[in-house]
């Protein structure tokens, strides 16, 4: 296998070009952000986006976690790759994934200004730091192989302003966005997750039907409540209810990548 390094200090806009990188050497893998991604889909891992601090999301990254590399190492032994960028913010960092991943020696490091113009840096570093947007090069899922754009995700860390004594939340968006994705933008509306919510109950045989749907977004992520009309019969309601919850909140993350916050399921009545 050959292990390619794309460098690129935090904000500099490497996780958008890793896409357009992997594409002109012919790599069919990357890893980025504790994700394993190829053929624009998530393979493997779990994106240090969805940690709630940021030294946990550092940890994430690294693939500090053995479950974690494990399950990358797994996925990476599975496909057998030719070859696999490896994206990080130093060249010390990249060597501590390829190494917690137990890859092949770095064959070659890319420097985001290799590819990158200073005007082009800066103004992803302004984006960063106005905006707090922070880009994941995978698609949750496509609408046209041509075409597609981004969602947006969030991780929340804990700093301390140094006008104040009490820490403070501070939210970054993350802009999932695959290579096609170039061409423009496309965003995901309440009314599409509440419709996965509505299909995902209605698949449980003890469901009669969704009587309501409500999704509320916030920077941390989905509110969603639902309002479930039940068939009567011999069964606990309330595992069952976790069951549906549970369901729904995976099947909401795999096709959106955004998090679920709350999940609230009320039975309104049983037939």
């Amino acid at each position: 296998m050959l292990v390619y390094g794309f460098c690129g200090e935090s904000g500099s806009g490497k996780s958008y070009r890793a896409p357009w990188v992997a594409s002109r050497l012919s790599i069919p893998a990357i890893i980025d952000d504790g994700l394993l991604i190829s053929e624009n889909k998530i393979v493997a891992g779990i994106s240090a986006k969805k940690e709630k601090t940021k030294m946990a999301a550092v940890r994430r990254a690294l693939f500090s976690d053995p479950i974690h590399a494990n399950t990358v190492k797994k996925a990476i032994a599975v496909h057998q790759y030719a070859k696999i960028l490896v994206v990080g913010t130093s060249e010390n960092m990249i060597q501590k994934i390829v190494k917690a991943l137990e890859l092949d020696p770095i064959c070659h490091i890319i420097q985001i200004r290799d590819i990158a113009t200073e005007e082009e840096i800066a103004a992803a570093k302004k984006m960063r730091q106005t905006e707090g947007k922070h880009v994941i090069p995978v698609p949750t899922f496509e609408i046209k192989k041509d075409f597609s754009g981004y969602f947006i995700d969030s991780i929340t860390s804990v700093f301390f302003p140094k006008s104040k004594k009490t820490p403070v939340n501070k939210g970054e968006k993350t802009i999932v966005r695959p290579t096609f994705s170039y061409l423009g933008d496309y965003t995901i509306s309440d009314n599409v997750i509440a419709d996965i919510c509505s299909f995902e109950a209605s698949n449980f045989k003890q469901v009669v039907r969704v009587a309501k749907a409500n999704v509320r977004s916030s920077p941390e992520g989905a509110y969603i409540n639902l309002d479930l009309i039940l068939r009567f019969g011999k069964y606990p309601i309330r595992p069952l209810c976790h069951e549906i919850a549970k369901k729904i909140a995976l099947v909401v993350d795999q096709m959106t990548s955004i998090n679920v916050c709350q999940l609230n399921i009320i039975v309104k009545a049983l037939i």
